[in-house]
């Protein structure tokens, strides 16, 4: 996990677009997990992020708290987008 951000900056994310981040909201979310809903031929979700944390476990009990199924998310963690 990224050692320049806290959760609370990375839990403000929380229902930003992926597409749409800035590079300072990238460089924040390097290192951490994000859960973004599984796209289905019945509905083109938008690529927003729905959880936030250090591993995918924590993303999936923010989903739970929220009500949220995590079987219909996808888990990407954010890597430095000068390395890629």
């Amino acid at each position: 996990m990224s050692g320049h951000s806290s959760n609370h900056d990375v839990n403000k994310l929380v229902g930003s677009l992926l597409d749409g981040l800035s590079l300072a909201d990238r460089r924040t979310l390097t290192g951490f997990w994000i859960a973004i809903e599984l796209y289905s031929p019945d509905r083109l979700p938008l690529r927003k992020i729905e959880a936030v944390g250090a591993d995918p476990s924590k993303c999936i009990e923010q989903l739970r708290t929220r009500g949220l199924n995590p079987a219909r998310f996808e888990f990407e963690l954010i890597t430095d987008p000068n390395e890629s």
